[in-house]
């Protein structure tokens, strides 16, 4: 079925995909891909900022268009979303979900995954959507069985379980587009179906519910969302099911380049053959294993995993300490050099290089970035904003006046370097009125000029300290060390100050302090952190601090109890100490002075 006029206007779609003779086809023309995996793009589960105790949020129309619009960017043309979600007994409250109970779902959630869609068309971008989950991260089969006091593995073959996951089958396949006015089951967007992420479903479940889809939607394929990197002989046997697929990680007996090529090989000529996750190891085996893919024949392949932009700034983050091996992250794009540890800025090129040539095309040169939407700015240390797609780097301007004398503040921002935090920190102003605007930039040129905040007055300028390193500290004594692993448990925090009873930092300003907030993580338990303040680096002064704790417990990731001490109205005195009374990671530093005379 073909789309409305409505729908069409913003549709970059000619065709359903379909599969023939083991190949997946846009009209008569191979559709090949090689892509990414987004997990976040239906639901975040990575709004993680240290103030912020529930991690889960709906992306918004910025971040859905940003993840798609840089898929696009990057050369793809397929992206596999995480699952369709399901209330938890243990979610923190105000946690949205899909799926509140049998036959109950959530307004607000499906009205994202309308955006999602409606912006997948304008985008040219085609999703895999998988039904439910294996696992408990999202809410799955777990979750559909507790439901009716039953057990995971009833999901399987219980008649009221199957009944009632077939009912959010029928409401997602039925569901009227609330922006484009289209059905899902008639929306072109949408490659395929999957029965399921990782799942251990039994070839007969598989076939029951490949069967169900198909009898409320004729337009769409169906992929077996088997957990396997070998393939099943049933999922190529069952009619219903027209994808097969496979996931690739460390640990598994043999390469992903061998594995791949026996699973192409097996399905050759009887379904279309998708490489559904795979990530984790050296650039060098990925590169291999994306050869593989685009060598064996395989209909595509999607990495393990892709995060967007942050409507607040910056990126969202997700750290892998499981199958990650506590070293790989998320990954963004364009890359920065906080992911040299993994090898990120190679890896993402080589994806879009190849990304083009499996489609047969040649790589095109990256667009020059469009302008960035700079945020309200309430203090100068605290400046934020929306970047934009294929942006490697921003330039900060400042001007006394709304038309100009604008002055390059900052010539390079890399938006990577700070994690759910601001972008930038006008240190250096001098007091005053000012105005802001930001460009973007890549290696193909500069953007226009973002939107302009202003005016912003300025009467006191605030010192940062990320803790990237110790360049910024004056004296230390102790054992103090940078930690960059473990970055999950501190809320991605991607470097910290890590020290213990005894260690102490001290920094000096241009001018008096006047006030401080330091941003503590206590991997055990709570201690003592002290601060004083010096006229002279030599006879320190207590400062009384209060604390403001955000914490909402470990959760599933371990997280470490985030502490903000933060003073004001401090006693003169521009030398800053901050002890330690036992195991504490430091993750930013701010010290508020009067800001300088022009």
């Amino acid at each position: 079925m073909l789309a409305t006029s409505l729908f069409a206007a913003g549709n970059s779609f000619s065709h359903f995909i379909t599969a023939r003779d083991g190949q997946l086809l846009d009209g008569e023309k191979p559709f090949r891909f090689l892509s990414m995996n987004i997990p976040n793009l239906l639901l975040v589960e990575d709004n993680v900022a240290f103030a912020e105790e529930n991690p889960w949020r709906l992306p918004d129309e910025f971040e859905i268009n940003d993840a798609l619009a840089t898929v696009a960017a990057m050369g793809g043309t397929v992206a596999r979303t995480y699952v369709i979600s399901v209330q938890r007994t243990n979610d923190t409250p105000g946690t949205p979900r899909h799926v509140l109970a049998p036959g109950k779902f959530n307004e607000a959630a499906f009205r994202t995954l309308d955006q999602v869609l409606a912006t997948a068309n304008r985008t040219g971008v085609r999703l895999i959507i998988p039904l439910v989950d294996n696992w408990p991260w999202m809410g799955g089969r777990a979750e559909y069985a507790g439901f009716r006091g039953l057990t995971k593995d009833d999901f399987w073959t219980d008649p009221q379980l199957i009944a009632d996951f077939q009912q959010t089958i029928h409401f997602v396949l039925t569901r009227k587009n609330s922006i484009t006015g289209i059905r899902y089951c008639d929306d072109p967007a949408i490659l395929c179906w999957e029965t399921g992420n990782e799942i251990d479903s039994p070839a007969a479940w598989t076939r029951a519910i490949a069967t169900y889809l198909k009898s409320l939607d004729t337009n769409h394929l169906v992929m077996d969302g088997f957990n396997t990197s070998r393939l099943r002989n049933e999922s190529l046997e069952i009619p219903e099911v027209d994808i097969v697929t496979t996931h690739h990680y460390p640990g598994q007996k043999k390469s992903f380049t061998e594995l791949i090529q026996a699973n192409a090989a097996q399905a050759k000529g009887k379904k279309p053959y998708i490489v559904g996750e795979f990530g984790f190891v050296s650039t060098a085996q990925m590169t291999e294993a994306m050869h593989a893919i685009a060598d064996s024949g395989a209909a595509g392949g999607l990495l393990w995993s892709l995060r967007f932009r942050n409507r607040d700034g910056g990126f969202y983050w997700h750290s892998e300490p499981g199958l990650g091996g506590n070293l790989y992250k998320a990954f963004h794009w364009p890359s920065s050099t906080l992911g040299d540890d993994y090898d990120e800025i190679k890896l993402m090129a080589t994806v879009r290089k190849k990304a083009f040539a499996i489609r047969g095309m040649t790589e095109p040169p990256v667009a020059i970035p469009a302008p960035p939407k700079l945020s309200p700015i309430a203090d100068v240390s605290a400046i934020s904003w929306q970047g934009s797609v294929g942006a490697s780097g921003y330039q900060v301007e400042r001007a006394a006046q709304r038309d100009g004398d604008w002055q390059i503040v900052s010539p390079t921002v890399d938006e990577a370097l700070t994690q759910y935090r601001p972008q930038f920190s006008d240190e250096a102003v001098p007091a005053g009125i000012w105005f802001y605007r930001i460009r973007a930039q890549n290696e193909s040129g500069v953007s226009k000029p973002s939107n302009i905040v202003g005016p912003v007055k300025v009467k006191h300028a605030t010192f940062v300290d990320e803790l990237a390193d110790f360049s910024k500290v004056s004296s230390r004594c102790g054992d103090w060390k940078i930690a960059s692993h473990d970055c999950r448990s501190a809320k991605e925090d991607a470097y910290r100050a890590a020290g213990t009873r005894g260690d102490v930092l001290i920094y000096q300003l241009p001018n008096d302090v006047e006030s401080f907030r330091v941003s503590a993580f206590f991997p055990n338990a709570e201690s003592e952190v002290r601060f004083s303040i010096s006229a002279d680096g030599k006879r320190f002064q207590a400062v009384t601090a209060k604390q403001m704790i955000y914490f909402h417990g470990a959760g599933e990731y371990g997280y470490w109890k985030p502490v903000l001490f933060h003073a004001e109205n401090i006693a003169s005195g521009n030398y800053f100490k901050i002890e330690l009374t036992g195991e504490t990671q430091l993750g930013r530093v701010e010290i508020s002075h009067p800001a300088l005379s022009r």
